[in-house]
Parts: C-alpha cells; sequence; structure tokens
C-alpha cells in the first residue's frame, strides 16, 4: 500500500497546478449539453430554450396527452403543434405549454390539427438556451432563445410572400378564463387562466414583433370575430399575418401578476431584437453555471459501447457501424462521459423556475400578489425527489439560490401556514408523501446557509408535522400510520421519520432539548412497521401486519413502490435499521438480495417503477440511497461496484437515457453527485459517502472563492469496473468511507486511485460513516396477529420486534399496563374480542397495539363467479359478508 500512495503523491503537484488554472478560466462546457437527453423513454425533458431556473421555458410542443407527454414533448414524436412558454422539466403529471405561438403560411387555421407541421429529426437541434427546427408543412425555419422572463421566437418564412403567427390560448390544459388584445401594430397582450395539476394557474404576456402585421384576427371558439380589437372567453386564438415577412423576431414576456409585470420583464430583458445576442447571452449564463464543477477524462459507459450502431451522436457525427467503421472517426468515450455529466448538471439547473417578476411581484399559492423583498421567489419544487441529491448538490454549488428557496418556503408558510409539499404555479399540489422543505431547510442550516428567519422556520416545520392531515394524527397517536386509516402508510410512516430526524438536528442546532426528545422519538417510528421476521417495511392492520404480504407488490400501501424499495428507506438510522435486521452482516444479505432477486414486480401496473436491478429501482427515487448502504456493511466495495453499474446501466447519451422521470433535477444529480464520488445519504448528516469519481480531475468551484479538486488517475486509462485501491487528502493518505463536508468546503485535494479488482482487506480498515439514533430508544409496537373474523374459535399471538421486552395485554377494553396480562402464548378468542397489547422495556412503553377478531355467522356462505383483482380481497371470498366495513380509501 505504501508504493500506491508514493506514487499518488508524485501526481497530486500536476493536478493542483491544473485545478488553479481551471479555477481562473472558465471553459465552454454549453457545447457539452444535449437538450435531447431524457427526452425520449420516461424522462418526462423537454428540449427548449431556458435559462438557469429560469421563468420561461420555450419550448416545441409536439404531444398534447398521455404519460410521456408530461413536458409537452417527446422524442419519438415528428408532429409539433407550436412553441409554448412555460413546460415542466421531468415530472410525472402534465401542466403548463401555456400561450402557444405557431407560425405559417397560407390561410390562417385556428384548430391545431390544421396548424400543426411535420418536421424531421435531421433538421431539429438544441443547445442550452437555443432550440431550432424546420416546419416541413410550411418550409419556416424556427429558432427560439429566452432570457430569464422571456422568450423569443425567430421566424424565417424562406421567401412566402405572406406569413402568420398563431397565437393558440387555448392549447392543453382546461382553460378558465383568457382574452388577448392587439396594443398596436407591433404589440398584443393578453392572459390565460388554467386548470391541471395547478388548479388555478395565471399566466399574463406581452408580445412584441420586430415587424408590423399587416392584418390580424381574433377567433372566438374558433370563429373569427369581425372587427374586435380584443376578446374574452375560454376559447380564444389569434393570428397575425406580415406581408413579404422574411425573418421576423417574436419576443414574448411572462408574469404571474399582470400584463404590465409581463411588460416589465421583457423590456428590461430584451431591449432589442437582437436574437444572436440573446442566444449569446444565454450560452454565457449556462456557462456560468456549468462552471461550477469542471471535469475531465471519464471512461465510457457500458451503454457507450452498445449504442455504435443508433446514428445518434451529440457531437455533430454518427458514430461507427459495423459496416463503415474504417470510413467514420472513432468515438471519443471520455467526451460522451462529459456530454452525460453536462447534460445531468444542465438538467439540475433546469428547475424549480423563478416566479417573481423583475420588481419582485409574484402570485403567492393564497392567490394575491406579494412582493419579494431580497430574494427571489420560484415555484415547481419537486421536493419529495430533489430534497435527497439535487438540493444537497445545489447546497454546495449555489448557496445563494439555495437561500432564496428556503426564503420562499418560508413566504409560503407565512401566507398559509403551511410549508410547501409540492407548489406549482399559485397551488399546492400537495402531491408526493412527507414535508420535504424540512431536510432542505436542515440541510442548508446544518451546511451554513443561515442567513434566514431560522426561529420561524423551526416553528413552520412543527406546523408541518402536526396537522390533522394525510394520516399525521395517526401516525403520532398510534406510532405509525395505520393502512385501515389512511392509504400509502408504510411510506408515509417512512417519511414522516425522515422529517422528524430532520427537526431533531435543527432542534439542536437551536439548542432545544425539549422538541429534540420529541422528534428524535418519532425519528424512530420506523420500527413500528418493521417486521424483523422477515425483514421488510409492512403495513399495520388491525394491530398486526397488512395479509397476505408479497414483498414484490406494489399496492396502496406504498408510494409508487413496493417492500423491497421501502424497506431500505431509513437514511436517518442505517445502523439501526441493520440491528433490527439482525447486523451489519444481515443489511449486506438483504441488499444483495434487493440487488439480484429474480422476482418481478406485481400488483397493480405503476410507470415509475423503472430502471430495475433486481428488485432495486433507479427510475424511481426511493432507492436513489440504497447503493450506498454497503458502505455501512463490511463489503463497501459493493457501494462501488453497484453505483459503477447504475451509472453504466441507467443513464446514456441518447434521448432515452434516464431510466425514469427527471423530476426537476433528482435523477440527474444522483448523476452528477455519484460521478464526484461522493452522496449525501442522508441530508443534514454532513458526511459525504465515498464512492469512485467518474473522471480523472474534478474541480468544485466553491462560491466562497475556494475550489475542492476530486482525481482518479484511472478513470480514463481504464473502461473496466474500478474498485478504491488508496485515498489521499491534501497529500496526506485517507481512511474513511466518507468525506465531512467541512473538509470539503476549506477546499483541497481529494486524491482516490483505482484499480479493477476489489481490495476488501483496504476497505474493511477505514472508518465507516455514521447514521445512528442513540438518544431517546424507543420499544417498537408490539404486533397482534389472527384472523380478523372467524367461524370457530382461533388463537391470537403477539410479539415485539425487540425480544428483550415483555407484552401486557388485556381483553376487556382496559389500557394494559406493566399491572396487566404478561404475555407468555397463544391467546385464545372464541368470541368477538378486542385485544390491547403494550411492548416495555427498562420501564419504558410501546404506543398500545390494539386489534378486533371478530366472530361470523357460519351459517351463511358465497359463491364468487368473477374473478376479483388480490389487492381487493380483504378477507377473500368472504369480504362481502364478513360486516367488516373499509374506509373510503
Amino acid at each position: 500500500m505504501k508504493l500506491v500512495f508514493r506514487g499518488a503523491l508524485l501526481l497530486t503537484g500536476l493536478f493542483l497546478t491544473s485545478a488553479s488554472f481551471a479555477q481562473k478560466k472558465k471553459l465552454d462546457l454549453a457545447k457539452f449539453v444535449d437538450p435531447f437527453i431524457g427526452t425520449g423513454g420516461h424522462g418526462h425533458t423537454y428540449p427548449g430554450a431556458v435559462l438557469p431556473f429560469g421563468m420561461v421555458q420555450l419550448s416545441p410542443d409536439t404531444r398534447l396527452e398521455d404519460w410521456d407527454g408530461c413536458s409537452g414533448y417527446h422524442y419519438t414524436d415528428t408532429v409539433v403543434y407550436g412553441f409554448s412558454h412555460t413546460h415542466l422539466s421531468g415530472t410525472g403529471i402534465p401542466d403548463l405549454c401555456d400561450v402557444l405561438f405557431m407560425p405559417t403560411t397560407g390561410e390562417p387555421q385556428f384548430k391545431n390539427t390544421d396548424y400543426r407541421s411535420g418536421f424531421k429529426k435531421k433538421n431539429e437541434s438544441a443547445s442550452p438556451g437555443y432550440y431550432h427546427t424546420l416546419l416541413d408543412k410550411y418550409n419556416i425555419e424556427v429558432e427560439l432563445t429566452a432570457t430569464t422572463r422571456a422568450g423569443v421566437h425567430k421566424y424565417d418564412y424562406n421567401g412566402a410572400k405572406e406569413g402568420n403567427i398563431i397565437i393558440d390560448l387555448k392549447h392543453r390544459d382546461e382553460v378558465l378564463d383568457s382574452w388577448i388584445e392587439v396594443v398596436n401594430d407591433h404589440e398584443i397582450r393578453g392572459f390565460r387562466r388554467s386548470k391541471s395539476w395547478a388548479t388555478d394557474q395565471h399566466v399574463y404576456f406581452y408580445a412584441k414583433f420586430s415587424k408590423p402585421f399587416k392584418s390580424y384576427g381574433i377567433a372566438l371558439n374558433d370563429e373569427l370575430q369581425k372587427g374586435k380589437s380584443k376578446i374574452e372567453g375560454k376559447n380564444v386564438k389569434m393570428y397575425v399575418r406580415f406581408d413579404d415577412p422574411g425573418s421576423v423576431i417574436s419576443k414574448v414576456g411572462i408574469s404571474s401578476v399582470s400584463t404590465d409585470g409581463a411588460l416589465k420583464n421583457l423590456d428590461t430583458e430584451v431591449n432589442d431584437f437582437d436574437f444572436k445576442k440573446v442566444v449569446k447571452t444565454a450560452k454565457l449564463a449556462w456557462n456560468d453555471e456549468l462552471n461550477k464543477i469542471q471535469v475531465e477524462g471519464g471512461a465510457p459507459s457500458t451503454a457507450s459501447q452498445s449504442e455504435m450502431s443508433s446514428g445518434y451522436s451529440p457531437y455533430g457525427y454518427n458514430r461507427p457501424t459495423a459496416k463503415t467503421k474504417k470510413q467514420q472517426p472513432q468515438v471519443n468515450y471520455a467526451k460522451e462521459k462529459q456530454v452525460m455529466f453536462y447534460t445531468a448538471l444542465y438538467h439540475c439547473f433546469s428547475a424549480p423556475s423563478l416566479y417573481s417578476d423583475v420588481n419582485g411581484q409574484y402570485r403567492g399559492l393564497d392567490n394575491k400578489i406579494h412582493t419579494a423583498e431580497g430574494f427571489n421567489y420560484y415555484t415547481g419544487f419537486s421536493l419529495w425527489d430533489t430534497y435527497r441529491a439535487e438540493n444537497p448538490l445545489l447546497n454546495i454549488i449555489d448557496r445563494k439560490r439555495t437561500l432564496d428557496f428556503i426564503k420562499t418556503f418560508l413566504a409560503v408558510y407565512e401566507q398559509g401556514g403551511v410549508l410547501p409539499i409540492w407548489p406549482l404555479a399559485s397551488t399546492e399540489t400537495n402531491c408526493m408523501v412527507g414535508n420535504h422543505s424540512i431536510p432542505v431547510i436542515v440541510d442548508a442550516y446544518a451546511k451554513g446557509i443561515r442567513d434566514f428567519n431560522a426561529e420561524e422556520a423551526f416553528t413552520a416545520m412543527k406546523a408541518a408535522v402536526n396537522r390533522k392531515q394525510f394520516g399525521i394524527d395517526n401516525y403520532v397517536q398510534t406510532g405509525a400510520v395505520q393502512s385501515d386509516v389512511e392509504h400509502e402508510s408504510a411510506a408515509k410512516t417512512l417519511d414522516y421519520a425522515i422529517d422528524d430526524w430532520c427537526i431533531a438536528q435543527m432542534a439542536k442546532m437551536l439548542n432545544k432539548p425539549d422538541d429534540y426528545k420529541t422528534y428524535i422519538k418519532r425519528a424512530q417510528y420506523w420500527k413500528n412497521i418493521h417486521n424483523n421476521q422477515n425483514g421488510f417495511m409492512q403495513a399495520r392492520e388491525n394491530g398486526g401486519w397488512y395479509m397476505p404480504f408479497e414483498p414484490t407488490e406494489i399496492n396502496n400501501n406504498y408510494t409508487e413502490g413496493n417492500a423491497w424499495q421501502y424497506s431500505f428507506l431509513v437514511p436517518q438510522d442505517v445502523e439501526g435499521l441493520a440491528k433490527s435486521l439482525g447486523g451489519a452482516d444481515k443489511l449486506e444479505g438483504k441488499l444483495d438480495e434487493l440487488f439480484t432477486t429474480s422476482s418481478k414486480l406485481s400488483g397493480r401496473q405503476q410507470d415509475d417503477v423503472t430502471g430495475l436491478i433486481g428488485q432495486y429501482a433507479h427510475g424511481n427515487e426511493p432507492s436513489h440511497h440504497i447503493a450506498y448502504l454497503y458502505n455501512f456493511t463490511n463489503a463497501s466495495y459493493k457501494t462501488q461496484y453497484y453505483v459503477n453499474k447504475i451509472l453504466r446501466e441507467q443513464y446514456s447519451a441518447q434521448p432515452d437515457g434516464l431510466s425514469g422521470n427527471e423530476d426537476c433535477g433528482q435523477m440527474s444529480a444522483w448523476y452528477v453527485m455519484s460521478s464526484l464520488g461522493l452522496y449525501n445519504v442522508m441530508p443534514g448528516q454532513n458526511q459525504f459517502q465515498i464512492t469512485l469519481p467518474q473522471f480523472e480531475k474534478i474541480v468544485l468551484n466553491l462560491e466562497n472563492g475556494k475550489t475542492f479538486t476530486i482525481s482518479n488517475p484511472g478513470a480514463t486509462v481504464n473502461r473496466n469496473n474500478l474498485y478504491i485501491q488508496g485515498m489521499n487528502l491534501n497529500k496526506k493518505p485517507y481512511s474513511k468511507l466518507y468525506l465531512n463536508y467541512d473538509d470539503l468546503v476549506k477546499g483541497g485535494d481529494f486524491e482516490v486511485f483505482s484499480g479493477t479488482l476489489a481490495n476488501k482487506l483496504f476497505m474493511q480498515d477505514l472508518e465507516k460513516p455514521t447514521s445512528k439514533i442513540t438518544d431517546e430508544l424507543i420499544v417498537p409496537n408490539p404486533y397482534i396477529t389472527g384472523s380478523k373474523t372467524f367461524k370457530q374459535p382461533i388463537t391470537v399471538e403477539i410479539g415485539c420486534a425487540d425480544a428483550d421486552a415483555k407484552i401486557y395485554y388485556t381483553t376487556d377494553g382496559s389500557t394494559p399496563t406493566a399491572q396487566s396480562t404478561l404475555y407468555t402464548k397463544p391467546v385464545p378468542v372464541a368470541v368477538t374480542t378486542t385485544i390491547k397489547a403494550v411492548a416495555i422495556k427498562d420501564g419504558k412503553s410501546s404506543f398500545v397495539d390494539e386489534a378486533t377478531f371478530k366472530k361470523i355467522r357460519n351459517d351463511i356462505s358465497i359463491s364468487i363467479i368473477n374473478k376479483y383483482l388480490p389487492n381487493y380481497a380483504a378477507q377473500g371470498d368472504e369480504t362481502l359478508i364478513n360486516v367488516i366495513h373499509g374506509t373510503a380509501n
């Protein structure tokens, strides 16, 4: 090992010199971005023009409906309806695509099936802040670019004597109200209020044209309204017509507040019609962001080598096929890896979206107009997804904007009394489970982002997790969300426990010991749904486990997943999970089984559960931390193996290069962080798990002016699976499996040396990361198992995950205590009986568990003619006659 480190130290000076040079010089990294990655498959991204976190996303709309049309575009489409100004990046629910512009020739048409046009992929191109295509039907060349709050269209009519621009306000989702008005022969303005995922979205726009239009027409319900300069209704469209149009530039500002706000946004950001200048400015803006991380070198992905004949290339040439390999240039694999990396980083900077105007005004979730004082207000936070990797990444490289996010959260709380869950425009969609603005705030605070009202934030957090909504009250009262009370109960229990752990950490940082005790107890409620008899997180029902149980089944107890994917969702207490399973070796074995099982998904269809490796599902976020859990076992080399495997197999430089929804940056953030060789398993813990960096050199240019350089010399020269052989931090041997945030933010050099064989002895000697709750340990709830209904006498068993706890029970309706009957053997039940039980250890008591076993008549039977879905069969064939009534869920 000494020889390895000596060799490493010889290289250090070279990397320091290069890193110092890179910090001073901004590189053209935008050239590595391919906006088409993620637009195919189920990635749900869009290829159009947007600035970092921009309010405007000006992009083509090729698909009006179905799940793979969430962003309005899919790479496989060859017909375009037009170009609208707002789009979602990689979500699983469609919305936006507001204010459609479509250039045409001939008589103006108002039905989208009439004015749409075909286009060819060979004529389509995109780069950061720019999009281009050719409309085959009209021979019109379209170019798009954007500023933060405005979109700029350039239409070349290629010699046509007349040209039109159709403006369609009915396009896509349900319109509640709209209007459009002609201001003069160069300008129009309008408004669109719509309902979709965001149930009450307001978009005002103001458009200016580089040439005067000769004529115009406004249609209501697709019928022209003669002599009208302003029309209002739910189906408003218009056209403007130009004589000898040549090239026409349209610039459009938008606002959620007013047309005056849209006009101010437009005039402030685009004060002329110099299209090329806007494109150049957009590229500069993107390079400013992308240069926050500079990478060099990089081995190819496995996918790269298998795609030699695809013909698609982000580099401007076709990849060689078997027949033409000698005539074609060789693929630059390192460049391809950089394309994948910088496109991922580009996606990380594409959402959420700015929502405040240049004067600070915005429409809040209370639908009132507010002014952001001293910060920018954002919308479109996919927090259930992004708290895992996207926000921790930004806490390293975009701290100023993170502060704006937190101030946005607090503005939402001040105006509505609740922190945001999944806010879009002026709507809280309440999409997904948990309250995951909480880990975003706590992680930022733990990493030194503190220029906000922490006391208010703490009050807001507690308000969020103590509502009588979404099963939270049931969770607080019983220690777990019960499946017969609330749907997605297992997922909610786990997510609520994560949020509670974060609140406990905030309480500790703010010196609030009583609050810390309360929430560190709640952070352990995952123990109440962990069935350590089978090793799975299992929903609770009627005092026991939800039955029948099949870990591969996607059902109503989990959120977009099954028990396999959710049984590792305890990032706040990984060591506690390992203990519940029986130790670190048992955790390793359970992880092995997850990744290697041949069992298939079962239960209901769930399109989000994709990117499967065994039962690991990389296409959906609950799995994202799992490969890193090997670092808590004696087989940490398996983290390197599986992270490499995921990077190579679940991502590619192709339109379908994402294995699941992009989800506003999370899928790409996982790629970015894992490529750095660092991953924050639990935001707020400030320990980055170490795995193998994917590039020869990585320079993080930090906002404090310092650089942190990560190097892996073997990343370029060896294309096989690599494993860590040694590490240096600032020229000294490093012996930990994690890197502290404080070491990173101070700047420095982290060198990783790799080889093709797993160095198990070296890895076992490294200090493991920590993720363990040691304070205010709880006693897990007991579980009571037996047939919920019976005709003949039964016996009921009671157990507890903690074998050292004693169980006491009652059958008379009273609350059990240590003076009640001690459970020693199964309890006989012959009549309808309610059993209550409690587990006690060292004077600490669990929650009281309760189950009712109902005797039903044995003189009634039923014959089932048609088959039923198994997840609706609460009691099998007798469900319809057992006189047990379920909830609305």
